[in-house]
């Protein structure tokens, strides 16, 4: 209820105040107005003292929350950009390792066809060789003959 006094006497205040002639303005005392807006803020209850406490903690929990979520935000941009870049880096080895792989595999199939011939060769000249021998044994073997008939 000192709240609807002071306001009250405000109110006087303002009303005998003189007036600037041919305006709507006023000559207040600075002193008097000051105390009566001090004298409000004293006589304010304590549950709006309160209240503005209330929302400047709110104020600052929602600017803290909101550096947060700028931080977490921030956080997962750079951490999906590593994870782009490495799946990029993995992508080009696999394709890396494919490219290998075929050359490998290229390289691979040349040395064995390269050791089909060699080994084909080699075989016919084995084959050359050992049907010389065969001839041989067989001349060998002839001429033993002979020998044998002659021997009789």
């Amino acid at each position: 209820m000192e709240m609807y006094s002071i306001l009250n006497e405000l109110e006087e205040l303002i009303g005998n105040s003189p007036k600037i002639p041919f305006t709507k303005r006023l000559i207040v005392d600075e002193d008097k107005f000051l105390d009566y807006i001090d004298r409000i803020r004293a006589s304010l209850p304590e549950e709006m003292r309160q209240a503005k406490w209330v929302v400047q903690e709110r104020e600052k929990v929602i600017e803290g929350s909101k550096k947060e979520a700028e931080r977490i935000i921030e956080n997962a941009q750079k951490e999906l950009e590593r994870r782009a870049d490495e799946n990029e880096i993995v992508q080009q080895a696999k394709v890396s390792a494919n490219e290998i792989l075929q050359k490998a595999e290229g390289i691979a199939n040349e040395i064995k066809q390269g050791a089909r011939v060699y080994a084909d060769e080699t075989l016919q000249k084995l084959e050359e060789e050992l049907n010389k021998v065969i001839k041989e044994v067989k001349n060998g073997r002839e001429e033993l003959k002979a020998l044998k008939k002659h021997a009789k």
